[in-house]
């Protein structure tokens, strides 16, 4: 197989936040040409986590999304913390957004949400047997609502699109096996 690296020529920061980090790369493609014009989004480790209670229901959560302007239904997700192992990150996020813990934990999958442009990892988690041991700790723009529902009822809520966000799907067709 023929070599279809790129190489970094130059990078120049456009600007830096803590949530996100956008900067233009100067790249040698391999047959030479330069491309001199390309973005890359620079964003934290991500961590999602399918939730299963003891009693076999599943913890979704329903919050607003700015990016789409509507409420959403989703799994709990948020980023790591600089150096931060990616299941105690995932882990933290589902006590913070639900006050759910414990339970039997283990990485599903990791994944790319947009490898052309994006330069992350999300790592989806599943943490079965968890339980409602404490209350929760939102950040100051979080407003959370927490539910339980079946599996069953799970299924269904994607079937009819109730779930937006692209690697929430992936993390819950992964969890089910592809429906």
């Amino acid at each position: 197989m023929k070599n279809l690296d790129w190489k970094l020529l130059k990078s120049e920061y456009l600007f830096r936040r803590p949530w996100l980090t956008a900067r233009r790369d100067t790249c040698q493609l391999p047959d030479g040409r330069i491309n001199d014009e390309y973005y890359v989004l620079e964003y934290p480790t991500w961590v999602h986590v399918v939730a299963i209670t003891k009693e076999g229901e599943m913890v979704i959560i329903r919050q607003y999304r700015h990016g789409l302007g509507r409420t959403c239904f989703e799994i709990v997700a948020g980023c790591a913390e600089p150096g931060e192992d990616p299941m105690a990150a995932a882990r933290r996020e589902l006590a913070e957004e639900t006050g759910y813990t414990g339970g039997e934990w283990h990485e599903a999958m990791q994944f790319s949400c947009n490898a052309s442009a994006m330069n992350n990892i999300t790592h989806s988690f599943v943490a079965v047997g968890v339980e409602k041991t404490t209350t929760q700790h939102l950040d100051a723009t979080e407003d959370i609502e927490v539910y339980t529902f079946s599996p069953e009822e799970v299924k269904a809520m994607l079937q009819r699109g109730e779930f937006m966000q692209a690697s929430m799907l992936a993390a819950l067709y992964k969890y089910f096996g592809g429906l």
